[in-house]
Formats: C-alpha cells, sequence, structure tokens
C-alpha cells in the first residue's frame, strides 16, 4: 500500500488568516481572561499579583454593577425595537418605486456612516441648553416654556442619548431589511392581491414570515453592538450624570480610562461576555433561526 501524499498548499494558504485570527482575536480574548484574575493596576504596581476571583466577587458585591447592568438593559432593549420598527418603516419606503429612489437610498445611509464621535458632536449641538435646535423648536411650538438641559437633567439625559443613538442605528436595519426585501419574489403579492389581501395582510402574513431571519440575524446583531457601545455615550455624558448613563461597558471604559484598575475591569468584561453569549444562546433558540420560515 502506497501512502497518499499530503498537499499542504491549503494549510499553507490559510495560514495568514488563522495566525491574524489568532493575533487579533484570540490571544486578547485570552489576555483579557487572564487579567480578570489578577490585580493589575500600574498606577499601584506595589498591590498587583494574582487575586484568583477576587475580582468576580467584587462586581456582584456592588450596587454600581446593577445599575450599569439595568441603564444597559433599558438602552438596548429600547435601542433595538425602536431601530427596528423605524427601520422596518424605512425600508418599505425605499422598496417602493418613486422617482429619486437611489439618491433616498443613499441619503439613508449617511448616519451610518459618521463616526459616534462626529454623531456625538452634532447631537451635543442639537441639545444644547442655550443654543440647540430641539429646545428652539420646542419653546416656538410652545411645548416648553424653558430651554432644557437635554444631557444634564437626570429625567432627559437617557432618553436623549438614546435618541441620538436611534438616528444612528434605524440606517443599519433600513438597508438590511430593503436588501432582503429585494430578494422576494412579486409573484407572491401579486397572487396575494388576486385573492384579495390587503397591504397590511400581506405585510403580515408574506413580508414578516419571510423577513424571519434577517430580522432574527440583524436584532442579535444590534444587540451585542449596543451592550457594547462606549463611543457615542462616553462623548455625549461620559456615563454621567450621577451613573444615569453609565452602561456595563461605560463602566468597564471608565475602570480602564479613570481608575487604571484593569484587573476589575477585565473581570467586568469576561461577565460582559457571558451575558451576551447566554443573550445569544436563547434568543437563536427561542427563535428558531435557520430552522425554515415561520
Amino acid at each position: 500500500m502506497k501512502k497518499e501524499k499530503i498537499n499542504f498548499a491549503p494549510y499553507i494558504l490559510i495560514f495568514p488568516a488563522c495566525f491574524l485570527m489568532c493575533a487579533i482575536m484570540i490571544y486578547p480574548l485570552g489576555k483579557v481572561f487572564y487579567l480578570s484574575l489578577q490585580h493589575y493596576n500600574p498606577t499601584k504596581p506595589f498591590a498587583n499579583g494574582f487575586a484568583g476571583f477576587n475580582n468576580y466577587i467584587g462586581i456582584f458585591m456592588k450596587k454600581e454593577f446593577y445599575n450599569a447592568l439595568a441603564v444597559s438593559a433599558k438602552f438596548v432593549i429600547s435601542e433595538v425595537l425602536l431601530q427596528l420598527v423605524f427601520g422596518m418603516v424605512v425600508a418599505l419606503i425605499l422598496n417602493q418605486k418613486f422617482k429619486g429612489r437611489g439618491f433616498f437610498r443613499a441619503l439613508t445611509f449617511v448616519p451610518w456612516a459618521l463616526s459616534g464621535v462626529l454623531t456625538a458632536v452634532l447631537w451635543s449641538i442639537i441639545f444644547n441648553q442655550h443654543f440647540g435646535v430641539l429646545n428652539d423648536i420646542l419653546t416656538r411650538l410652545g411645548i416648553i416654556k424653558e430651554p432644557i438641559a437635554w444631557l444634564a437633567n437626570t429625567k432627559f439625559v437617557l432618553s436623549s442619548v438614546i435618541l441620538a443613538e436611534l438616528w444612528r442605528g434605524i440606517p443599519f436595519f433600513a438597508i438590511s431589511l430593503l436588501a432582503a426585501m429585494q430578494g422576494l419574489s412579486d409573484d407572491i403579492y401579486e397572487a396575494a392581491r388576486v385573492d384579495g389581501s390587503t397591504r397590511l395582510q400581506a405585510f403580515r402574513f408574506i413580508t414578516l414570515p419571510m423577513l424571519k431571519n434577517t430580522i432574527v440575524l440583524t436584532t442579535l446583531l444590534r444587540t451585542i453592538w449596543e451592550f457594547n457601545s462606549v463611543d457615542l455615550i462616553y462623548s455625549l455624558t461620559g456615563g454621567g450624570p450621577i451613573g444615569k448613563t453609565t452602561t456595563l461597558s461605560m463602566l468597564i471604559a471608565n475602570q480602564a480610562i479613570k481608575t487604571s484598575n484593569y484587573g476589575y475591569g477585565s473581570a467586568l468584561s469576561v461577565v460582559s461576555f457571558g451575558i451576551l453569549a447566554v443573550i445569544a444562546v436563547i434568543y437563536m433558540k427561542l427563535s428558531g433561526f435557520g430552522k425554515g420560515e415561520a
């Protein structure tokens, strides 16, 4: 029996990609897990050393973790639901045939193309108490009597941040859902019209079931991205006032930037990773993603 020669060419070709994945993803992830078991603060080298599970115990013993988790839940749920609804509306409009449709499709993508910091600068001007356009409009309409400090008022700050992130996130759903709608056959809708179905019935019984997998995937991706969102919140409020916009990701960022407590911050990152992993598994299981249309 002759031994078959091993063809090393495929392994050589995929080696650069595997190496980059290890260097960019696997190594940093492993480093975070390692640091989560350490007392590591560059400003206090004398206190550094092995911590075991003390960082994790400290997380669940502190009220700030539960407050941040509650803010994250409010922020993520509001963002994903509102972005999905408004994104679906925009996608349905852009899926119609009208003059200038290509221009408006390109225009819809603009908020998504802007960076989080640039978006924060734009909305900080809109929300400004003294010369912001939002206060000016509401005052002229008689809705408010005096200007409101939207980013400093504890009653409105979270809603203000949600509004700014909503503006940036709608295009993702709009473009994704529009792309999926483009693949739906017109014959199905023609048959529904012949049977006397209304537009609402066609949307409920044809469009939504056919878009199920796209909706599940986009909502899951957006949930992960919003849960990890830092740039916009950090640029607008820095997590304040008094922690009203301090999400779990903001808490992690503050631990790294303000206190340099990388061990505790890494433990928070691992906990955040675990929460997202559990949410993703449960959501995929309950939604039946990839198991055919509903």
